[in-house]
């Protein structure tokens, strides 16, 4: 049976209790990418936002319908293809292919559809028809209007009034400055299909109604995006599809907050501030993109700067290696007993364990608060490097961090976090951190070598000196009892 939970909704600014169209089941509906050029950084972070959410409903029992569209015919698109000589249609298909390898690195779970308004303009164009037929559109030299005056709810989502509005959209014939095109009329050299109204193609707006309703009916649980999608395009998507269909749109708005530059841009290609999602994965592994993107509450701005991947690195190892700490334990026994005889570490790291899964839900149903869960998470974390220090942890642990174990998994399974075994995890901080570092495996194993042969003459001054050199290029040496070992050093 699906887990209820509660999620802020953007239309009535409260958190509200979900409750769906048709039981278990929810219809999520996200906007997605204009694609004229690879995604980047500010792009990934509704893409993970919400791939976790989904996975994260899956888990909790939800029958979970995901659909996230394509806009391949657009101004911009158009212009980008205009300046490179390519036609349009390819071009976007082009980075529609570039979009699934970054989303394929980055670990997110395919949508079970994802639409593209080129193959969407027969349900654009009833749509648009249905709108003209009830008197909320006209048509004007080809080019078919939405009159914003026609919908009294005009701007409940937003907060915009309607007599300080002016559309984007300019043309002569329009009879309000706030009224938008739901179809253009066609221009030389620009993609265009055939309508009632002449040859052209959809307005921006007018792509995600159509598109939503043919996958998930006239009236959709949650729709998501950007904030910066709730004016204009959100607000008139509900406009165009409740005065089309007659419906409510959407029951649930869940919006994401946006990454800011520390000058207090957004993240933008016309900015000229953009990190591809390639070039980031080129240096992290993708799971540290997962834990920036979920340290902060969904709905608040994410801070982006030179350090935010390696400080997220920085505190994804420290869960990792906390769970590396917590594998290596073992013994056998009753778990209380162990613990009670281990002390008081031992006790806070197996009631901290045994607790978690309850705090996870709690802070996850409760508007998927991310942010919460994961510091219950470094909490656990901090408690299992402190029972480490216990001299028979190694051996008799084992018991004592099971459900701690339980629970890395627990946040793999339902977020996609930790997903990474070990091992693998931090054999890809290597490879990725030292190209960056400009330092080679083999430099250092042949460091590490002309260390332990001064070691094994005595000569510790110099022994300690190599040390010190792969210290300063960031290379720690860890010498345990199984040998020498060595990491990146990440903050």
């Amino acid at each position: 049976m699906a887990a209820p939970f509660r999620l802020y909704n953007t239309l009535t600014r409260t958190v509200e209790d979900f409750v769906p169209v048709t039981p278990g089941r929810v219809g999520l509906y996200v906007c997605g990418m204009t694609v004229y050029d690879r995604c980047h950084v500010g792009h990934a972070c509704a893409m993970m936002i919400f791939d976790t959410f989904v996975r994260y409903l899956r888990h909790r029992g939800w029958e979970v319908e995901f659909v996230r569209n394509f806009t391949d015919v657009d101004d911009k698109i158009i212009n980008r293809a205009n300046e490179v000589g390519e036609d349009p249609l390819a071009l976007a298909h082009r980075f529609i292919a570039a979009f699934h390898e970054d989303a394929d690195a980055m670990g997110l779970l395919r949508p079970d559809h994802e639409p593209k308004v080129s193959e969407s303009i027969e349900d654009i164009l009833t749509l648009t028809q249905q709108l003209i037929d009830r008197g909320h559109a006209y048509v004007v030299d080809g080019s078919v209007w939405f009159s914003v005056e026609t919908f009294d709810a005009y701007g409940r989502l937003s907060g915009q009034k309607v007599d300080e509005l002016r559309s984007a959209d300019a043309a002569e014939g329009k009879r309000s400055g706030a009224d938008f095109a739901l179809w253009k009329a066609a221009k030389p050299g620009e993609p265009a299909w055939p309508s009632p109204w002449g040859p052209g193609r959809p307005g921006w707006h007018i792509e995600c109604s159509a598109m939503a309703a043919s996958r998930l009916g006239d009236t959709i649980d949650i729709h998501g995006g950007g904030l910066d999608l709730v004016f204009p395009h959100h607000e008139n998507e509900i406009a165009q599809s409740e005065c089309g269909h007659g419906a409510k749109y959407v029951r649930y708005w869940m919006h994401n907050g946006l990454l800011t530059m520390s000058s207090g841009q957004k993240m933008g290609k016309s900015l000229g501030n953009v990190i591809n999602i390639e070039d980031a994965l080129g240096a992290f592994p993708a799971q540290t993109l997962r834990l920036y993107y979920l340290q902060n509450h969904y709905r608040s701005p994410l801070p982006w700067g030179d350090e935010a991947l390696p400080e997220a690195l920085a505190m994804l190892s420290r869960l990792y290696e906390a769970r590396e700490v917590a594998e290596a334990m073992g013994g056998e026994g009753d778990a209380e007993q162990l613990a009670k005889e281990l002390g008081p570490d031992a006790e806070a790291v197996l009631n901290l364990g045994r607790a978690f899964p309850a705090r996870l839900y709690a802070a996850l149903d409760e508007d998927f608060n991310t942010a919460r869960a994961l510091g219950d998470l470094f909490e656990l974390a901090r408690a299992i490097n402190r029972f480490a220090n216990h001299k028979k942890a190694k051996k008799r642990g084992g018991p004592v961090v099971a459900p701690a174990l339980a629970a890395f998994a627990l946040v793999a399974d339902a977020t996609g976090l930790m997903a990474q075994p070990t091992r693998d995890f931090l054999d890809e901080v290597k490879t990725k951190r030292l190209a960056a570092l400009g330092i080679t495996r083999d430099e250092i194993e042949a460091k590490l070598a002309e260390r332990n042969a001064l070691r094994a003459e005595k000569r510790w001054a110099e022994a300690d000196a190599v040390r010190g050199e792969l210290d300063a290029r960031n290379i720690v040496v860890m010498d345990t009892a199984d040998g020498v070992d060595w990491r990146v050093k990440l903050g």
